[in-house]
Order: structure tokens, then sequence, then C-alpha cells
């Protein structure tokens, strides 16, 4: 993360007084906020400009990532960074639309990750690899690349010494909706700043008005799981 910004999300922390994750530097999660028995994640995000870049390459694991119950806080600055003008908070329900619409301009390539791998059949397997009787960690090294571990290499064996032609199709059939998944991204989607338009702005008292909308958020979700139960 580059510096400025790591400064603008250290500065956001501070301000809604939010909990940093132990290991902050490889979880996915920015922040956190413990509240009435939950423990809230967030996505902290700045801007400059008044829309929002998002990830380089916005795809399916990005789509699961932010509807597993993700909560956003938007940062506004000057042109120069140097002033916070205001900032927003957005509810994962909130962020639904914008991100079912990226699903749906991507959703041609993530049908074709889900039904394509399973053209790949053992004739393909020998065709690529040759007929064997059993296949080498260097033969599924050569499908996977640097895609699995030393320990997910050990763990597909399926033969004592290696890995039998069915398994080698799997393999192959991993490896290619990887490699579709891969394509069916977008570069760095912007959150437009007409979308943020319909959203109150916090530019006071930032930790306790966070906490007033967390709270409204459960409860609300509380209601709506409640009515769905009676």
């Amino acid at each position: 993360m580059p510096v400025q910004d790591d400064e603008r999300e250290n500065q956001m922390i501070a301000l809604f007084n939010l909990i940093v994750p132990e290991n902050r530097g490889r979880s996915d999660i920015d922040a956190r906020l413990d509240i009435d028995g939950h423990v809230i994640n967030f996505e902290l995000k700045s801007t400059t400009s008044g829309s929002v870049s998002t990830v380089r390459d916005f795809g399916a694991d990005h789509i699961k990532k932010w509807r597993d119950g993700l909560h956003w806080i938007f940062a506004f600055y000057n042109a120069d960074g140097a002033r916070l003008k205001h900032c927003i908070y957005a509810s994962p329900d909130d962020m639904e639309p914008w991100i079912a619409e990226k699903e749906n301009y991507i959703k041609p390539d993530l049908l074709f990750a889900d039904s394509l791998p399973a053209s790949v059949t053992i004739d393909m397997v020998k065709e690529a690899l040759g007929a064997k009787d059993v296949y080498t960690k260097a033969d599924a090294r050569w499908i996977m690349k640097n895609q699995w571990r030393e320990a997910d290499y050990r763990e597909q064996q399926d033969l004592p010494d290696g890995y039998s032609v069915t398994r080698m199709s799997e393999i192959m059939q991993l490896r290619s909706r990887y490699v579709i998944l891969r394509g069916a991204t977008l570069n760095n989607p912007h959150i437009e700043r007409g979308f943020f338009e319909k959203f109150p702005k916090i530019t006071s008292e930032h930790a306790g008005t966070l906490r007033k909308y967390v709270r409204a958020y459960l409860d609300a979700k509380a209601v709506a799981t409640d009515r769905a139960t009676a």
C-alpha cells in the first residue's frame, strides 16, 4: 500500500475507533468493530476525486468477500489529499446494487468457469502428458505451476508414488477453471461519484455516528430475520 493511502487508512481507523487485525499485513480485512456481541469487518477506501477505486483485478473472489457481511467506510479528501472533507458509511445492503452490477458484467465469464472445465477429459491428459500408469509431481506441477503449494501437491496424490490419470484430469479441470477466472476480471472498477449522493455525510463524532448506523443496520437485519422465521 502506498504511504499516503496507508496514512489515510490509519486516520480513518483512529477517527472511527476501529480495531486493526493482528495479521493486518496479510488479512483481507482492513479493520473491525466489536459491537453488541457482533464483529463487524470493514473495507476502508479513500479518494481525492469523488469516485473511488476498488481493486486491480475485480473478480469472483472479491464478490464473495464483499458479500460476506463486509461493511465499508469511504473517506473523501480535498484535491491534494491534505484535508479530510467527510466520510460515508455503507452497509452490505447498501453496497449490494453496485456489487450486483459488476457481477452481472462478468457473469458470462463466471458461467464459462463453472461449465467449461468439465470438458477436460482423460484423453486430453494423455494428449498433453502421454499415457502413463502413474503421473509424477513434475507432471502435476507442469499443469498447476505455482498455483499450488508443496502441501497441495502431496494432498492431491491418489497413488503412493503420484497421480492416476483420473486425478490428473481433475487437476487439469481445476487449472482450467483458475485460468478462466483470471480472465474474468474487471480492471479496477470505480464506484462513481453519483453512487454516494444518497448517503449522509459524517463530518463529526465519527466513532459515535458509525456505531449508530451499524446498530441500525443490525436491528433491521434482526427484524427481517424474525419476520422470515415467524
